[in-house]
């Protein structure tokens, strides 16, 4: 089996999980700036992002698209990965192996873009990014130091965009949580959101 390849931020070949070679399409990278402030972590591809080759298409992606849309960003000025690059069978989880197979994909994509702030998407990729259990709707918005990559670097807790169509209660910390995401770019680079013209 092949160890790995990484070709700048992408991952061009990788066979070190059999069930998840067996079952993808195509291997599934980020998408956005090389240079974004914020950097959106889902937990792996579902159908349509293997179809499509994008992270976050389909119903889910729609949401986190609205929801950027109405913080004041824009999907283009943000990067958005996954701690996996291959669809998991019948879309489950990602077992434990499968995201520390993909570990330094995710931590070597975090280092090179250096954003302000990284964005959990829902449980998985926080308890895996910040190595410990999550309440994810309790927690959800806080903002805490994680060892990622070479460095320590601020991690943005937030709902999975799935979670606002099973459950409308959390509509409002989704909102709320992309707008605390919104003001670390304004903090940090001086740049005007989309709705401040």
């Amino acid at each position: 089996m092949s160890e790995g390849e990484l070709d700048g931020l992408d991952v061009t070949a990788c066979e070190r999980c059999p069930a998840l070679v067996e079952c993808r399409s195509r291997i599934v990278n980020g998408v956005g700036p090389a240079d974004a402030d914020l950097l959106f972590v889902g937990e792996a591809p579902g159908q349509y992002e293997d179809e499509q080759g994008e992270p976050f298409v389909g119903r889910s992606g729609d949401v986190l698209d609205d929801g950027l849309r109405d913080a004041g960003l824009d999907r283009g000025d943000v990067r958005i990965t996954n701690c996996v690059r291959c669809r998991p069978p019948d879309n489950r989880d990602p077992t434990d192996e499968e995201l520390s197979n993909c570990r330094g994909y995710i931590e070597t994509e975090i280092d090179r873009v250096d954003p302000e702030v990284v964005v959990t998407l829902g449980k998985v990729p926080a308890e895996h990014l910040l190595e410990r259990d999550v309440a994810v709707t309790g927690e959800a918005g806080d903002v805490v130091e994680a060892e990622l990559g070479s460095e320590r670097r601020r991690v943005l807790i937030c709902v999975h965009p799935a979670a606002t169509l099973y459950d409308p209660s959390q509509r409002d910390t989704f909102a709320s949580t992309l707008e605390r995401a919104a003001d670390f770019t304004d903090e940090t680079s001086g740049q005007s959101r989309i709705g401040d013209f």
